[in-house]
């Protein structure tokens, strides 16, 4: 039976509208639920961080963002729009390829495995999303690109191939690379879980000095508890598909209420 669209706000409006919304939005492969009505709210420039156990659905939540996940029901907005579904005749439809290419404009994402152009330089995969997809002139892209990777510490290495760069060294070019995008929301998937120890605390700098100094909203899939304690605003444990306890990082960590909750932070402190 297909899903009543008429029960879903056509775009979010007004001053208090969040940056993104999940509402009543389910996954499933077969018989596995992965995603079960979940509602939930981004505000503009916060920064929220899923946490949960392998399975619980935390990872299809921003693969659901990245349009790389379809919905089985329920909307997701994005900076007030639907992000695949678009109004037509005064009804949410499916999208078609032009909303879709829109709506992921505004949304950048950094995985665990960089994904970087093999055959560009670290200034040549900053610069291709902005000349190609947004149209800039290759100069304009250019200064956009060095800013970024100043701003990421990787000035000096602008020139170098993927190749030749750490692990560390290219998750900073990815964010950059992203950023380069000027997204509205960026989304950060275990991007620490591929790095060698060492070089972990790069690209926590990184994203640190993005919350510290940019206003954007920002979502992040993590295992590393200590960085979502001191980065975060909102913390969201994700449990069986569900939002089972979220807070504040020093109520959730501090003194979570769910025993789910409590089992979990536990597990994961004694395994570090």
């Amino acid at each position: 039976m297909s899903e009543d669209m008429t029960a879903f706000p056509l775009r979010l409006e007004g001053e208090n509208a969040p940056m993104v919304r999940f509402m009543n939005v389910s996954k499933s492969y077969g018989e596995l639920t992965v995603l079960d009505q979940l509602n939930l709210d981004v505000e503009p420039g916060e920064m929220m961080t899923i946490i949960g156990p392998s399975g619980s659905g935390k990872t299809t939540v921003l693969r659901m963002l990245m349009t790389l996940e379809t919905i089985n029901k329920g909307v997701i907005y994005v900076d007030g729009e639907p992000l695949t579904h678009m109004v037509k005749n005064g009804v949410l439809v499916p999208a078609n390829k032009v909303h879709f290419r829109r709506m992921r404009a505004k949304i950048g994402m950094c995985f665990q495995h960089f994904n970087l152009f093999p055959h560009m330089t670290a200034l040549q995969n900053c610069m291709e999303g902005p000349v190609q997809v947004l149209g800039l002139t290759k100069e304009s892209a250019r200064q956009r690109a060095e800013e970024l990777l100043e701003m990421v510490g990787m000035s000096d290495k602008r020139d170098h191939h993927p190749s030749r760069l750490s692990g560390g060294q290219q998750q900073r070019v990815a964010i950059a690379r992203a950023l380069a995008m000027r997204p509205k929301v960026m989304l950060f998937d275990e991007v620490t879980s591929a790095l060698d120890p060492e070089v972990i605390n790069e690209v926590t700098g990184v994203i640190r000095k993005l919350v510290g100094e940019h206003h954007l909203t920002m979502m992040m899939v993590t295992h590393q508890m200590g960085f979502a304690r001191d980065i975060s605003d909102r913390v969201c444990f994700f449990y069986g598909g569900k939002i089972e306890e979220q807070g504040a990082p020093t109520d959730l960590f501090g003194s979570p209420k769910k025993q789910r909750t409590k089992q979990f932070l536990s597990a994961v402190k004694e395994a570090v």
